[in-house]
């Protein structure tokens, strides 16, 4: 069975800012909704600031972006883009990630406390890990 093929963004790499920065805004966004006790807006903002991290990392080393409808498709193109020893572990944090975002947008309860401050946490080591590799 062939891979399924991950439509892809060209882009160049000195924009790899653009992306970082908007991860940074929506960091801090995380940071501040947490503060506020806002469990539905900590846990979105932290998976956005992956996904803008990711953005960021994969457009400076590889000059490229996730296309695809699916974010979960974005961990096949890390691991196969970025050299890193970390890149396992990290590309699973980042799919745990990715994994709560439907759960946040689009269930009919709230997102727990509990959870969000455990999905904080992954957040918090992921873009650590993404700033050391920028």
């Amino acid at each position: 069975m062939t891979p399924k093929e991950i439509r892809l963004t060209k882009v160049s790499r000195e924009r790899h800012t653009f992306y970082w920065d908007k991860a940074m805004e929506f960091f801090e966004a995380m940071v501040d909704a947490s503060q506020k006790k806002n469990w539905n807006a900590t846990g979105l903002a932290g998976v956005h600031s992956c996904i803008s991290a990711t953005d960021a990392l994969l457009v400076k080393h590889a000059g490229v972006r996730s296309s695809s409808d699916s974010h979960q498709d974005v961990i096949g193109l890390l691991r196969a883009k970025i050299n890193d020893p970390d890149i396992a572990k990290q590309a699973q944090r980042l799919g745990e990630i990715l994994g709560q975002k439907n759960l946040i947008e689009y269930v009919d309860k709230s997102f727990p406390e509990k959870n969000a401050l455990v999905l904080k946490i992954s957040v918090e080591r992921y873009i650590e890990w993404v700033r050391k590799i920028l």
